[in-house]
């Protein structure tokens, strides 16, 4: 081990011991509260690995070839593995990875990885195991499509979690600070491990920020504005000019209900909301409620109707403008197509334009939370629905969760109860904590009517009687999608949203489903790309992009400046007949799942 293991205390380690024995015990009581789950809901049902295992052994008697190649590659490696292992820490090749990847693997940084020889082993087989698993499964001539990109997904689960960064005996940054700190890393550890199962009453759920380091409207979510009109769905928040003259036509941002909206609002550095203010913007953004068992009846038109619709017509009498522009952000920007499509049914021109942020409309190809969607999934969610009368935040937040394992699980998880640190100070993951829940009939249609039956984009969507059609959306957009997008695939983002008739812009910007849409210039970590050519080629269309360096938001700035109109005083933007129900972020935003 290095250097840095100080010397043993035999009291303070003998009252370690005791410690983690009291410890023990309150872990042993809380684990006995843990409610029994629907086994359908954490997993896989026995049918895939009933159609993997028979495809495996399809495969292996149809091309044998195939299962000796990956034998060998195997077995050869391991020896190569045991014999570097074998030549002690002066002959091993320090330094050297022999990794299946060359990219490198941030769980692996400490040094120890490379230059000891057990740890070396460790997880050279380790890499290398996980490399034969993935590509034993790959190609499965007997599996669907769908059932071969479950399987990856599943298989990729268990290679994950059996990291030997995982595990105690097989990580060197806990066992050097154990015998650093004389075993008061593993107490600290196992307190953070106890805190977490008490309050989860039995259940595993690791705390990912310091939850007393943020304060929604202290810290957080402090644009200054203030809540003009409130329904039972939604408050809709005026924010308060920054400019002495604003553009007159308003924008509206309608947020995802599956989280807290502050997502646009976190700290003024990296707030959506405070530069669209700050351009001279009449910034208008929606905060769903939290909802609870007495929402089980409120479904997809119900929060067209009472949340989208009755937003932009609150806007709008606000104003006393009679168009506006909006934002829709992930499945806001989903429940905006909706709501656009069926205003143009009816031949309502309240919209100007639409921006679209990560947004999916077609759901034919709907990334890796598609994995789920199955009968004995949709089966045990029917089931729970039915008893609670909503989708908790809970269940949401731990699917997602998964989605990014090593970041958003087993990481939090190794620093948590192996190294006994506190949870960081980390906005970002402050809001990812702060979920909601879903009403019953709406998360129903959700996952039917989108994922399962992809009605948006086969005009089969009803709302009132009205069968929606996207190409009826002949308005301006502006489309945001994300490189490494794990929730709306960029490609699925674009290929919908070509389906409506207006002129597009699409931009791909850099990062993933948050990090690529909070990305605000003065930062300058992620570029983006643009081609103003129609995108019906989506790989022809990337490899004609020109990469721009930072952030995406000027160049959206300066394309919905040109669509708010002439600019007006902005003091004169006030209306009595909307006065201020509290100051923003309001109360909505307050209210935590259960």
């Amino acid at each position: 081990m290095s250097e840095r293991a100080g010397t043993t205390d035999p009291e303070k380690l003998k009252a370690n011991l005791e410690k983690i024995e009291v410890l023990t015990a309150r872990l042993s009581a809380a684990l006995a509260k843990r409610r029994q789950e629907n086994p359908d809901l954490e997993g896989p049902g026995m049918d895939l690995y009933v159609k993997a295992a028979s495809a495996y052994l399809t495969d292996m008697m149809t091309y044998p070839e195939k299962l000796i190649e990956q034998q060998m590659h195997m077995w050869r490696g391991t020896l190569l593995n045991l014999s570097e292992a074998m030549k002690g820490p002066e002959q091993n090749s320090a330094g050297s990875d022999k990794a299946p990847s060359s990219r490198p693997d941030p769980r692996f940084r400490n040094p120890l990885w490379q230059t000891h020889p057990y740890f070396n082993f460790l997880k050279q087989q380790y890499l290398l195991s996980s490399d034969t698993l993935t590509k034993s499964i790959e190609g499965l001539s007997e599996l669907g499509e769908d059932d071969q990109q479950r399987v990856a997904f599943f298989a990729r689960q268990f290679v994950d979690l059996m990291s030997p960064t995982n595990f105690l005996a097989t990580n060197p940054d806990a066992i050097e600070k154990a015998l650093e700190t004389n075993g008061q890393s593993l107490v600290e550890g196992l307190e953070n491990f106890v805190r977490d199962v008490e309050a989860n009453q039995g259940d595993f759920s690791v705390t990912l920020s310091d939850p007393n380091a943020f304060e929604v409207g202290r810290n957080i979510a402090t644009t200054p504005g203030e809540v003009i009109y409130r329904n039972r769905l939604f408050e809709l928040i005026r924010y308060t000019p920054t400019t002495e003259q604003v553009h007159a036509v308003p924008l509206l941002i309608v947020p995802p209900w599956i989280n807290k909206y502050y997502i646009l609002d976190l700290a003024a550095k990296n707030s959506f909301i405070k530069f669209a203010v700050d351009q001279g913007l009449s910034v208008f953004v929606v905060s769903w409620v939290n909802p609870d068992e007495s929402y089980r009846d409120v479904g997809f038109d119900t929060y067209i109707a009472e949340g989208a619709i009755e937003a932009i017509e609150t806007v709008k009498a606000f104003t006393g403008e009679k168009k506006i522009n909006a934002i829709g952000y992930c499945i806001g920007g989903t429940l905006l197509a909706a709501t656009l499509a069926l205003m143009a049914k009816r031949g309502d021109h309240s919209v100007k334009t639409a921006t679209f942020f990560t947004t999916l409309v077609d759901f034919e190809e709907p990334g890796n939370l598609g994995v789920f969607i199955d009968d004995h999934f949709i089966s045990a969610i029917d089931q729970e629905l039915a008893e609670k009368g909503y989708l908790s935040a809970r269940r949401m937040a731990r699917t997602f969760s998964f989605l990014r394992a090593n970041d958003l699980v087993y990481g939090p998880a190794v620093r948590s109860y192996l190294l006994g640190e506190a949870p960081p100070a980390f906005d970002l993951l402050y809001w990812n904590s702060d979920s909601t829940n879903l009403p019953a009939r709406m998360a129903k249609e959700y996952l039917d009517y989108c994922y399962r039956e992809n009605r948006l984009v086969k005009g089969t969507f009803e709302v009132e009687g009205e069968a929606l059609n996207l190409k009826d959306i002949k308005i301006p957009i502006f489309a945001v999608a994300t490189k490494t997008d794990h929730i709306a695939p960029w490609k699925a983002s674009f290929s919908g949203l070509r389906q409506l008739s207006g002129k597009k812009i699409f931009v791909l910007a850099e990062s993933g489903h948050i990090a690529g849409i909070i990305n605000a210039p003065a930062a300058n970590k992620y570029g983006y790309w643009f081609n103003n050519a129609p995108a019906d080629d989506l790989d022809a269309w990337l490899s004609a992009a020109l990469r721009q360096d930072g952030s995406w938001w000027p160049f959206w700035g300066e394309w919905i400046a040109a669509e708010s109109g002439k600019k007006i005083a902005a003091n004169s933007l006030e209306n009595s007949e909307f006065p201020a129900l509290c100051p923003a972020p309001g109360s909505y935003v307050g209210m935590r799942a259960k």
